[in-house]
């Protein structure tokens, strides 16, 4: 079902706009949004999409607000940008909501919306790399701001480690992050990603080559 035309109008821009200052802040959408204490059970993510496309746009917000945090983790991990992370999921946002038609399994969005932002890290990340870009400008989500109390040293550590992430595939970085920041099992990227147990396997070690040059000078 075809999202009513209203609501289609607006530009990529004015719709991250909207999705920035409006439903992010959590609290400017209507009131079915979350279900009070006592006020029965919370709407599956199913129940949302198909209320969504019937023509109840408002409650998207639901699935912004539910999954926009639980996700950025993941973009600044693969990115190694706070801002860079925040535009990925904010785009994911926007294309998920143009394309909920497209969303076979209502009831998981979530790994839907996923790999939409999971294609979107990867793109980034294939345009930096024919696009060199400076470390300095792209590493805060990792590194994090210096400072002057002895941290310092802890704080070049974590440079080192991200130049020797930037060495990596998006494939490798990914189930680096998925493994060593998000804490799931093989199984579990397996089932989030596609890919098999084994060719994850696969991916991590060539990832630990590739690294242990780097990540010698820090031990």
């Amino acid at each position: 079902m075809r999202l009513p035309e209203p609501y289609r109008a607006p530009s990529i821009r004015e719709r991250r706009g909207e999705l920035r200052s409006g439903l992010a802040e959590g609290g400017r959408s209507s009131a079915a949004e979350v279900a009070p204490v006592g006020a029965g059970p919370i709407r599956s993510d199913g129940e949302i999409v198909r209320s969504v496309l019937a023509g109840d746009v408002e409650h998207y917000a639901v699935l912004v607000r539910r999954y926009r945090d639980r996700y950025a983790r993941y973009a600044a991990a693969m990115l190694g940008s706070r801002d860079a992370a925040e535009d990925a999921v904010q785009d994911a946002l926007v294309r998920a909501y143009d394309q909920l038609a497209q969303c076979r399994d209502p009831e998981n969005f979530a790994g839907w919306f996923f790999l939409i932002l999971r294609n979107r890290c990867f793109a980034e990340r294939r345009r930096w790399h024919r696009e060199p870009r400076s470390l300095e400008q792209h590493d805060e989500a990792i590194v994090g701001p210096e400072r002057a109390d002895g941290a310092v040293e802890v704080a070049e550590r974590r440079r080192t480690i991200e130049r020797a992430l930037q060495l990596l595939t998006p494939e490798q970085r990914e189930v680096c992050v998925l493994k060593h920041v998000e804490e799931l099992s093989y199984d579990e990227i397996a089932a989030r990603t596609g890919a098999s147990v084994a060719s994850l396997k696969m991916r991590m070690h060539r990832a630990y080559d590739r690294l242990r040059g780097e990540l010698e000078e820090i031990e």
